[in-house]
């Protein structure tokens, strides 16, 4: 089904009416039964809260770690306390939300037995009451069991959603609200949504209203923080921009290293190829394993779920050139240290490894980051989903698909800022390495707002000299050693800080942050073939303005031109950047010295679309859509 406006028109409404109806719910439940008022601010000591039964209580003792763990040091400060608990609403709505319209799709792709497209009427929930009969309660209470268990199951892969026991998860609405809500999904209009990719990207656009955007503009000029950042700079990407950007990106990397046979030729409908155009081949076609694409601003990833389609028939492709040369003819140089095995030497024959290629493509090709976590929640979903219905068309049973470890999706959130629980971890490193995890978490500080921009690997052979000694010029290599070796270290004591007896959800969740940030340190540290994006415009944020400035002095006019020179800084040599952005940068005086040292500069402008208005949405902007490829 196309998205035409009426049938926007009508998720938008759903959309809206359930976070409504979740807001107002979980909104009860804070004030009236867990006592945090959203509105005030107040909390209601835990011990006069009678009332509860022990689950009740652990979870709120749970929201009052989470409300700690937000604030960090601005305990005592009633106004972020309120913006804090509107955050943990929304955040609350969004996963509930996000969850049932993720089992609704897998639902339509026949990745899982019906469970919510007939609510308490639906299969799965009767097979499950026939066998566990009068056991958990009543029909509102067993349904919630039934959810969870199916929760439970699919966050083996993807915790960022499912995870039960996860901040953004403590709350689950009453049984009239969950009808409800359940009355809304379920709604004709919208049955055929649920089949279709792009829809996940419509609810995360639809979850922040217009209204929201226009009163942050009228407001403030510049975004003020991280959530304004993200809300005001949300629009979505058409499907034949993300397709025209990928095709002539990744899509012509691949053709021209194929000397121009591959499938993808007839496979792009946008890839730009002139009548007499003959590529030379590459000696040696790349491993599609060491192939990396980024989107900075990732979104929902549609750029992601395209690219996941090209790199199918990219290792098809990759399979049969290693059967016609031979084990070792595809090349692995630029993943060395990945020691990667011939793929003839790694799977028995061509269907076993066909059957493994949704896994490697989330595993090793595709990356983004967000300074939304919701956003990152969906992409990770939106690329779980993608694998599965790969599977599903390869007639792939559930049983028999790989399970996808950790993806390649990141938030770039704040890092913890408890200084108690700080000491208690510094406590248990080496002083050395206390002093490193110190030092990387002031480096991060201003992850939320910047999250790619911020250029931590500038940063970190500064660092770790000053950490473990200066070594000269002659000793990068060692530097690099040394912080890899440092970071294993953090990351397991991390994760050890996490599970200890005595660490509180809190000391979890600082462990979590921590972690997320390390991530994040090394996804900047790597080289990309590809790099795709519909990068935030307009002012910068006026927290991080002087920072930009000073970092990026050629673009600091707009937000766009600094993505475009960022995302050229983590390209490698020939690689490939696609971006939609204003099209005014392009003849605006402000936006010479730009052109002059970025697109003509350091890169080389490839195909160029002028787009025109009315292409993002409600974004009042002249849009252009551009390929640039970085000279050595």
């Amino acid at each position: 089904m196309a998205f035409d406006q009426a049938t926007r028109g009508r998720l938008q409404k759903l959309v809206n009416t359930c976070r409504g109806l979740l807001s107002d719910e979980f909104s009860i439940q804070l004030q009236q039964t867990y006592g945090l008022d959203p509105r005030t601010g107040a909390l209601t000591p835990l011990s006069r809260l009678g009332h509860l039964d022990d689950r009740q209580r652990n979870t709120a003792d749970v929201l009052r770690q989470t409300l700690a763990h937000y604030l960090g040091a601005d305990v005592d400060d009633a106004a972020h306390r309120v913006a804090v608990l509107d955050r943990m609403l929304r955040e609350q709505a969004f996963t509930v939300l996000n969850r049932l319209a993720a089992l609704l799709m897998m639902e339509a792709r026949g990745q899982l037995i019906e469970s919510v497209s007939k609510g308490y009427q639906s299969q799965g929930f009767q097979l499950y009451s026939r066998i566990a009969g009068n056991a958990l309660g009543e029909t509102g209470q067993a349904y919630q069991v039934y959810l969870f268990s199916v929760f439970d199951e699919l966050a083996r892969e993807l915790p960022a959603l499912f995870d039960r026991y996860a901040a953004n998860a403590q709350l689950f609405p009453s049984e009239t609200a969950l009808r409800a809500v359940l009355d809304e999904l379920n709604h004709f209009e919208v049955a055929a949504l649920w089949g279709e990719d792009e829809t996940l990207g419509w609810i995360y656009q639809y979850f922040n209203s217009k209204e929201e955007r226009k009163a942050m503009r009228d407001a403030s000029q510049a975004p003020r923080n991280s959530r304004e950042l993200a809300v005001r700079n949300q629009f979505f990407t058409p499907r034949y921009v993300v397709e025209f950007l990928v095709d002539n990106t990744l899509g012509r990397l691949w053709f021209n290293a194929t000397g121009g046979k591959s499938a993808l030729a007839g496979r792009c409908q946008y890839l730009l190829i002139k009548p007499d155009e003959k590529p030379v081949a590459a000696a040696r076609l790349r491993d599609p394993r060491t192939l990396k694409l980024l989107d900075p601003a990732c979104g929902s990833m549609h750029f992601g779920l395209y690219a996941f389609d090209l790199f199918l028939e990219i290792y098809r492709e990759a399979w049969g050139w290693e059967q016609e040369n031979g084990p070792g003819s595809l090349d692995v140089s630029t993943q060395a240290a990945a020691r990667l095995q011939p793929l003839s030497q790694t799977y028995a024959d061509e269907a076993e490894f066909l059957r493994d290629v949704p896994r490697l493509i989330i595993e090793h090709n595709i990356h983004g980051v967000d300074i939304d976590s919701r956003a990152a929640q969906i992409a990770s979903l939106a690329l779980w989903l993608r694998a599965q219905r790969a599977w599903h068309e390869a007639g792939v049973r559930a049983r028999e698909r790989p399970l996808i470890a950790r993806g390649h999706v990141l938030a770039a959130i704040a890092p913890p800022a408890e200084k108690e629980l700080r000491q208690q971890f510094a406590a248990e490193l080496d002083k050395l390495d206390a002093d490193l995890f110190e030092k990387t978490l002031q480096l991060l500080k201003g992850l939320p707002e910047l999250g790619v921009l911020l250029q931590v690997e500038r940063e970190l052979p500064r660092l770790i000299r000053q950490v473990f000694g200066e070594h000269g010029r002659l000793f990068k290599e060692q530097d690099s050693e040394q912080w890899q070796q440092a970071e294993a270290r953090l990351c397991v004591a991390l994760t050890e800080f996490a599970l200890t007896a005595h660490s509180s959800y809190q000391g979890r969740l600082f462990a979590q942050d921590a972690l997320q940030g390390l991530r994040l340190i090394d996804l900047c540290r790597e080289v990309f073939d590809v790099v795709v994006m519909n990068p935030p415009f307009g002012a910068l944020s006026s927290s991080v303005k002087d920072q930009l400035a000073k970092a990026y002095p050629r673009s600091k006019n707009d937000l766009l031109a600094i993505f475009v020179e960022r995302g050229l800084e983590l390209l490698r040599a020939g690689g490939r950047i696609g971006a939609i952005t204003s099209r005014t940068c392009f003849f605006l005086s402000s936006y010479q010295k730009w052109r002059e040292e970025i697109v003509l500069g350091i890169a080389k402008p490839e195909v160029m679309a002028d787009l025109g208005h009315g292409v993002m949405d409600d974004a009042m902007v002249e849009a252009a859509a551009y390929v640039l490829t970085k000279q050595s």
